[in-house]
């Protein structure tokens, strides 16, 4: 089939970057292909970031948290500061995007907005801010609180905290730096603005002191299912991270976020629904399932149990009997990640389940749907893709070898088919995603000002 990529709606591609193995990867790291230290290593995310960059991808992804006790994964107990890090690769690469996760809980909206247009900049236009509320209730105590805030405080914060950097953002109009020797003029005065934003949780004067950069603005993305989480991401996202275990499931995730973001006044087609996977290429069907079956088995149970415990604030279960009911935990979890821990509960009660049947249940044998021969995989990609249950993937990257076997054996298909590009058709994250370059606020004011007037 021929390429008709310049008109057909296309597959957007990211690559999570998790070195030695990121939530119930206890064993990633034994893998004689990844460096014992690939989570502080700045060569493997250069190296991962250039393989992906060579198969066209539009960005890396690199998650955050800062909070951790000594049953987090281990990617998670040693790893790069986000932005450090893509700073790095920024200068290693030419094309693919750089997203990174920032908190909104604990930190301040000028920081936050100066280091992502600093990204922006040195990378010519390929930043991306994927916004977190944070969960772990323990993050409190690395500053200063003795309590997490609560649900609403931290979606309200994480609203008004992005609205804060993209009016800061727009601090310079794109022609405020004339730069004009021959006349002697650097900087225009008229095109700086203050933002003097007074609200609930933040009061910032501004402006910023740095310049746009070829994509207007960083790209914002956002995960989180819980309603507060949706709504958020229906407000402020242009990429949606999430999970969906099946088709229909996808497609129900995909429909619920088109919606609220149109409710809202925005354009569907630039929120871009991107769940995360880990395809399982091999040579037949069978064996990848085999696989599967293989991995759990060789999962430390116990390990499992105390991951188990992070939804409610890193709860110990292990002090409790594993064959008992699942325990009474009130109102634990609320202020951690209340959707998963709520939803825990919940079944544990309805089906009388022990603490053991709930562990296994939430954490069952894996089934990728995107599991297989090259083509299996590619086929189901195409069905889930054309049904309106994604519109890009987020492949976790781990073993460079796995990668490749998707790189070089699955996408071949799905650019033979017209679903994923063959060239990138832009140097900015905006450009490749299709996403357009938000006007600064200031210029078109006064582009309706000149319209009222003539």
């Amino acid at each position: 089939m021929a390429n008709n990529s310049a008109t057909r709606r296309q597959l957007k591609l990211g690559a999570v970057l998790m070195g030695v193995g990121g939530p119930g990867e206890h064993n990633t790291w034994l893998s004689q292909e990844i460096p014992g230290d690939a989570s502080v290593d700045i060569r493997w995310y250069i190296e991962r970031a250039r393989q992906a960059e060579a198969a066209k991808f539009d960005l890396i992804f690199i998650v955050d948290s800062q909070f951790i006790t000594p049953d987090s994964p281990n990617h998670y107990l040693n790893r790069l500061e986000p932005l450090t890090l893509l700073s790095a690769v920024a200068v290693s690469t030419s094309h693919i995007g750089l997203v990174g996760t920032i908190t909104t809980s604990y930190n301040e909206p000028f920081n936050v907005a100066r280091r992502l247009a600093s990204l922006d900049l040195i990378s010519g236009g390929r930043a991306g801010w994927n916004v977190v509320a944070t969960g772990d209730g323990g993050t409190a105590g690395n500053y200063s609180r003795e309590e997490h805030y609560d649900y609403d405080t931290r979606y309200g914060r994480a609203l008004e905290h992005v609205r804060v950097a993209q009016g800061l953002w727009d601090s310079y109009e794109d022609d405020a730096f004339p730069r004009d020797r021959e006349a002697g003029v650097f900087f225009d005065p008229s095109r700086q603005h203050q933002l003097n934003h007074r609200g609930q949780f933040f009061s910032v004067v501004g402006p910023l002191n740095i310049e746009r950069s070829p994509q207007g603005q960083p790209v914002i993305f956002q995960a989180g299912d819980s309603e507060e989480g949706r709504d958020l991401g229906a407000a402020i996202g242009e990429g949606i991270f999430t999970h969906a275990p099946t088709l229909e499931a996808g497609q129900a995730f995909y429909r619920d976020i088109k919606e609220r973001a149109a409710a809202k006044g925005r354009n569907p087609d630039h929120v871009l629904i991107t769940p995360g996977v880990t395809p399982i290429i091999t040579d037949t069907d069978g064996e990848a399932r085999e696989l599967e079956d293989a991995e759990h088995r060789a999962k430390d149970f116990s390990k499992t149990v105390a991951q188990f415990g992070r939804p409610f604030g890193w709860y110990d279960f292990s002090q409790h009997d594993l064959d008992a009911p699942f325990p009474d935990l009130g109102n634990l979890g609320d202020t951690s990640f209340r959707t998963q821990a709520d939803r825990i509960k919940q079944t544990a009660a309805a089906r009388g389940f022990t603490l053991r049947e709930t562990v296994e249940h939430f954490n069952p044998v894996h089934r990728s749907p995107f599991a297989g021969t090259a083509l299996t995989v590619a086929n189901a990609i195409e069905e889930w893709f054309e049904g309106r249950a994604l519109d890009g993937l987020n492949v976790h990257v781990s073993v460079p070898s796995d990668f490749a076997r998707f790189t070089d054996e699955v996408l071949p298909i799905l650019r033979e088919r017209g679903i994923v590009r063959s060239e990138y058709e832009s140097t900015t994250l905006r450009g490749n995603l299709g996403l357009p370059i938000p006007e600064n606020r200031h210029t078109a004011a006064r582009s309706e000002l000149v319209l009222e007037d003539a």
